[in-house]
Parts: structure tokens; sequence; C-alpha cells
């Protein structure tokens, strides 16, 4: 492999595995927010220790995944001077403050709200504990948007004015009202939302099916899912399609693959107006993720609706096939979030900076043997925190409420039916 392709290569598999952190942590952070509120301001004490168990057994999975993620995003800063150098040098002045305002937001706001609200079980009044979390939720969009706002950048530069060969910002309110942007954002939210929500039904699932003892927990928690994850589910892709006339515009060869189009003129006419290079690039990857992405999203949406009818007419919980469905569900939103990553990323080449700035332009002058041993260390640790992360996931999920250790010192209350009673198993 060149010293590009193992530059992609790294960039390709580091941000990848770090994306599965990221959506399940903008997917996971609003739920965990909603069932703390309900909790806080649930005046019934039987009903407010079952959803404070709730509160804490999900925060918890959101906890794991958050503290692994970001080690993983750490990286993410140093890949532009290892091996982007050329990308900083020309577009440092524009995209900068961006990424410095999403490290200041992830690394420090979001941190700092969410070490208080993990800490302030039983030392915090109520609404000051409630509003934490929900300044984690705000922090954690807040730092989606300014990433999508760079990415956009990338996508369809404007906002600024090339001098001596280096990018300048002119215009700070057209970077930050991107387009390709902010529609992207959107079909991200929805995105993120549906895979938290997806993994919330598929551990509910699986637990009600075993006959859980906290079969009241697991219904509630399996409710809120379904009540904000089928809308999720059936919105993104048309949030996603939004982006298509943003496509024709800004990169007409992504859309020509995408839809069949007249690749030979497009190629004819890019030629033209950039100088030659092969602009037909990957179009059977693109096809590929595209009609995964929307095939996954299809199934998803279908099996929340077809969970909401079951819910509705009271026959969700007797129904235990269904539930190993919604547990085997759960990999699925992570693999239409990749594909669509790759959908986005791959279809701008042979440019890092559409129209502007190539690959090869973009390239540090580092050695192919520093990019080898670079790209193997970054990828091996990569691999390994994912799977440390889904490992103590799944560890925690299987093990229940009764194994959470978040905000252990504060008294959940007694369980239904008085301290030691036992609850019978429910029949799924």
């Amino acid at each position: 492999m060149s010293a590009a392709e193992l530059a992609r290569l790294q960039f390709a598999a580091t941000t990848g595995i770090h994306w599965l952190f990221v959506i399940l942590t903008m997917g996971l952070v609003p739920l965990v927010a909603i069932m703390h509120t309900r909790a806080a301001y649930t005046r019934d004490p039987v009903k407010r220790a079952v959803r404070e168990r709730m509160t804490r057994f999900w925060a918890q999975l959101y906890v794991i995944n958050y503290a692994v993620g970001i080690v993983t995003g750490l990286v993410m800063e140093f890949q532009f001077g290892l091996s982007w150098s050329g990308l900083s040098k020309f577009a440092g002045n524009v995209f900068g403050a961006p990424l410095a305002l999403e490290t200041l937001i992830a690394f420090f706001a979001e941190s700092t709200f969410l070490g208080m609200w993990i800490f302030g079980w039983g030392r915090l009044r109520r609404g000051v504990h409630v509003t934490l979390i929900w300044l984690v939720t705000l922090t954690a969009y807040a730092s989606g948007y300014w990433i999508m706002v760079a990415n956009g950048f990338m996508q369809h530069p404007v906002g600024h004015e090339v001098r001596d060969g280096v990018a300048y910002l002119t215009d700070f309110e057209a970077l930050l009202t991107n387009p390709n942007a902010l529609v992207a954002l959107a079909h991200i939210t929805l995105a993120a939302l549906t895979t938290g929500t997806v993994l919330v039904l598929g551990i509910s699932a699986h637990h009600l099916a075993r006959g859980t003892a906290d079969a009241e927990l697991f219904r509630g928690s399996l409710r809120l899912a379904l009540l904000v994850g089928t809308p999720a589910a059936w919105f993104v892709a048309t949030v996603g399609e939004m982006q298509l006339p943003l496509i024709r515009r800004s990169q007409p060869m992504k859309a020509a693959a995408l839809e069949d189009g007249d690749v030979a003129r497009v190629q004819a006419e890019l030629v033209h107006e950039h100088g030659p290079d092969d602009y037909v690039f990957a179009h059977d990857w693109l096809r590929f993720s595209m009609e995964s992405m929307t095939l996954i999203g299809y199934a998803v949406s279908t099996v929340t609706l077809i969970a909401v009818l079951l819910l509705w007419k009271g026959r969700l919980w007797r129904w235990r096939p269904f539930a190993h469905l919604l547990t085997a569900m759960i990999p699925f939103p992570f693999l239409a979030s990749l594909a669509g990553w790759a959908l986005r990323e791959m279809g701008r080449q042979p440019w890092i900076v559409y129209g502007e700035l190539t690959v090869e332009d973009a390239l540090s002058p580092v050695s192919r043997v520093s990019l080898l041993v670079s790209c193997t260390v970054f990828i091996a640790v990569f691999v390994a925190l994912a799977v440390t992360n889904w490992t103590l996931i799944a560890r925690f999920a299987r093990r229940g409420p009764d194994a959470t250790q978040l905000g252990a010192t504060e008294p959940l209350g007694d369980p239904p039916g008085g301290t030691g009673a036992k609850r019978p198993a429910p029949t799924f």
C-alpha cells in the first residue's frame, strides 16, 4: 500500500471505530435525561424507586461507553498533524475554530457536567441534578454540531477565500449555516436516537424474555424506547434523502454514482473544470453503502412499528420470539451508521476538501514505514478499546440493575412489595 492509502486506512479505521462510540453516546444520553427527569419528579415512592433504578442502570452503560469513547477521541486530533499536515496548512484557518470548540465542549464542558452529575447523587438538589444531565445532553449534540461544521466545509467549502494556497475564513455565518452540515446533523441526530433506542429495546427485551424480577423497570424502558425510537427510525431515511439535492449541486459525481447518472459526462465536466484526474471513484462501494443503509433503516423502522402495534394490543409481553428479534437487532443501526459515514466520506474523492485540496496534496511528508507502524498501532489500540467497551456493556447489561454501581451510595428505595419482597417473574 502507498503512503496515501495507509494514511487513509488509518483515518478511516480510527474515525469509524470512534463514530460507534459517538453515535451511542448521542443516542443514550437523551433517554437517560428523560428517565432521570421522570424519576426526580415522581411523587409515588414505589414508582420513583423503580425509575431511579432504571436511570442508574442505563446511565451506567452510557458512562462506560462515554469513558472509553473519550480515549478514542483524543487520537483524532493528533492525526491532522501526523498524517494530514497539508490539510491543516490549507484549511486550519477555517475549520480550526470549529474543531477547537468541539474539543472544549466535549472534553471540558460535557465531561465536567457529566462528572458533576455522576458524583451528585444524594449530594445535589433535585433541580440542579436534573439540569446537569440535560446540560450533558445539550453539550453532546453541540459537540456533534461543531464536528459537522468542520466536515461540512470539507464536503462543500463555503465562507472563505484562498490566498497563496491557504484558505482564510471570510464569512463565519456561512460556515455555521452550511446546509451540508445542518442537514447531515439532523440525519445523524435521528440515527443516534435510533441506535440508542434499539439498544434499550434489545436489552429490555432480553431481560423480559428471561423472566426478570425487574419487569416493571424494563417494561418502562421498552415503552420509552419505542416512544422515542419509532418516529426517529421512520424519519431518519426521509432526512437522509434531503441531502440528495445538496449532493447534486455540490458533488455531481457522487450523485451520478448513486442515481445511475451519466458518469462519463460528469467525468468530462470535472476534467474540464479541475484538470485531468480519475473522478469516477468507488461507485460500487457507494451504491453498496447506500443500499445497505437504506435496507437496514427500513428493517429497523418496520420492527419498531410492529413492536408498537403489539404493545398497543397488549401482546408484546407474551411473544418470546419477538423479544429475541429485538435483541438480535442491536448491531444493525451501528452497521447502517458506518455505511452512511462511508457514503459521505468516499464520495468526494479525489479531494479531501471538495474541489480545492486533493488527498495527495493534503498528505504529510511522512515515510511509508512510519505510516505503516502508526496505522498498525492505532488500529490495534482502537479495536482493543472497542472490544473492551462492548465487553463491559454486555457484562453489565446481562447482570441487570442489581449490578449497577452508579450512585450506589444513594438509597434506591424499597422494591414493590417492601424490602426483600420477592416479585413474580413475568411471562413475555
